[in-house]
């Protein structure tokens, strides 16, 4: 793999940070000693243009090259996960409850990695935006930093981001343009009967036939709602009631997640779920509230930005896979390409546990790799003149 030999000189030094960063998980907008740790890099590699507290703490660098030209933003997300690591790495997270699991600790290493280059070599014209935002797994850091106005800030024109997959070979690359990741949507259903007497339901409104229906029945949306050829998925992941063998109880919980890509099919499902919840409390005369929430919009690649960056690729690994399946997972890059053209790509990291597993880890050398890809798509679209 052509890795540039000067990012390669840094592999020792991105290894100790990703650890470091591994050891110290932090979750949602409180990345704050993340991101003290990355501005105090940035600072290190001579860059002074730098813009903190951005989505509370978000971080935004900007690196001059020589001369006019475009201004490209590169994306990493910092924050970490509430759950127990298994690893039994030395470097394991230092904090209960936390830990990197979907190799954010890497993502951010690797726009690190690429920014020192960066700021040593000035081998470009224009800015390079260096975007490290918190939240990606909860509430939608990017979309808050977009509507913070980091893009029309920094005069950012195209947006790309990498994401390592421990399902393909170390080093392959894979993208598609067009609809990449899904849409994803929460509910959260509170049923209200009348409890009593397991003996003497006939004094009972039971609300457990109730959620039981409407369990079946969400599922008639992907099956009997949705053309076969399109994707959706309607996923009933909580159902909680009862407490004991002779109590019918007074209130049932359910909640669940839709994942979609088409507008069209989204509407279409929350408008169905919402029919089916009335329809069946009324049939079994239970009081229904639903909280129905739509979340991060679909990952959509731009034809232009995803053929470019796979140029780039190319010339970094020797895999790269074009039309890469789309997947029903989720991802808040999607509020930065919804703003500005650009392209999210998955990396390679060697096959092993998955995203969001107690034993993922982060394999330190794809770090190298990652860096250099983002090094050269800037190095590429920003070619100094004369």
């Amino acid at each position: 793999m052509p890795i540039v030999n000067r990012i390669a000189d840094y592999a020792g030094e991105m290894k100790t940070w990703r650890r470091h960063l591994h050891r110290h998980p932090e979750l949602s907008l409180d990345c704050h000693e993340t991101a003290a740790f990355v501005v105090g890099k940035l600072r290190e590699f001579g860059i002074s243009d730098i813009h903190e507290g951005i989505a509370q703490s978000g971080v935004v660098a900007v690196i001059e090259g020589q001369g006019d030209g475009p201004v490209t933003g590169l994306r990493a997300d910092m924050d970490a996960l509430p759950m127990e690591e298994e690893t039994g790495a030395d470097y394991a997270s230092e904090v209960p409850g936390r830990m990197h699991a979907c190799g954010h600790d890497g993502h951010t290493t690797m726009l690190l990695g690429a920014a020192k280059y960066l700021a040593e070599t000035r081998k470009f014209a224009g800015k390079v935006v260096l975007i490290f935002q918190p939240a990606e797994e909860t509430i939608g850091g990017g979309r808050i930093m977009v509507e913070e106005g980091i893009m029309e800030r920094f005069g950012v024109e195209e947006v790309y981001a990498l994401h390592t997959d421990p399902s393909r070979p170390l080093g392959e690359i894979a993208t598609r343009t067009g609809p990449l990741m899904a849409a994803v949507d929460d509910f959260e259903l509170h049923l209200t009967g009348r409890g009593g007497h397991a003996a003497h339901p006939d004094t009972c409104i039971d609300p457990i036939p109730c959620a039981l229906a409407i369990g079946q029945a969400l599922q008639t949306v992907p099956a009997r709602n949705t053309d076969p050829l399109e994707s959706l998925v309607v996923s009933l992941t909580v159902v909680q009631t009862g407490s004991a063998t002779n109590v019918i109880p007074e209130t049932a919980y359910l909640a669940g997640t839709v994942r979609s890509f088409d507008p069209g099919i989204r509407d279409m499902a929350e408008k169905r779920i919402r029919e089916i919840v009335a329809g069946q409390a009324m049939a079994y005369g239970v009081t229904a509230e639903l909280d129905y929430q739509r979340n991060y919009p679909p990952t959509i690649n731009h034809a232009k930005q995803t053929e470019f960056a796979v140029s780039v690729a190319r010339g970094i690994v020797p895999e790269v896979e074009d039309e890469s399946v789309p997947s029903m997972g989720a991802e808040d890059f999607s509020y930065m390409l919804e703003a500005r053209p650009g392209a999210f790509l998955y990396m390679g990291q060697g096959e092993g546990p998955f995203c969001h597993h107690p034993k993922f880890d982060f394999n330190d050398e794809a770090a190298p790799i990652g860096a250099s890809f983002f090094a050269r798509l800037i190095e590429t679209r920003h070619p100094l003149k004369g």
